[in-house]
């Protein structure tokens, strides 16, 4: 084999290898786009823990203290307004990032 053949087949393999690498490339990750299911299941399970956690306070701190189900009824009703609280939160969340989001593509337009 020439020197020439050698830097042609080099060239070659070099340009193979390149396009292999293009092909393998991580494509950019894009923003998660989350349905508005994906979203209302997530307020659901935020109620659903708070008042879970609230009630198994209440049993626990029940049946360390051995009293009637007093502290089962506060824990459970304080794990729903927690619960809620989250929820609320989340969906003001959601509703600013859409609101953002929005605001965005208007903006996009207006500099068409």
């Amino acid at each position: 084999m020439t020197d020439d053949e050698q830097k042609q087949r080099m060239a070659q393999l070099e340009a193979r290898l390149a396009e292999a690498r293009k092909v393998q490339e991580p494509k950019p990750r894009t923003e998660e786009h989350y349905t508005m299911a994906n979203q209302a299941w997530r307020m659901v399970i935020e109620l659903v823990s708070g008042l879970v956690i609230g009630l198994a306070i209440g049993m626990g701190l029940d049946s360390l203290f051995g009293t009637i189900p007093i502290f089962l009824v506060v824990f459970t009703l304080l794990g729903l307004v927690a619960g809620v609280k989250t929820m609320i939160r989340s969906a003001n969340e959601i509703q600013t990032n859409e609101m953002a989001q929005a605001a965005d593509e208007k903006d996009a337009q207006d500099r068409d």
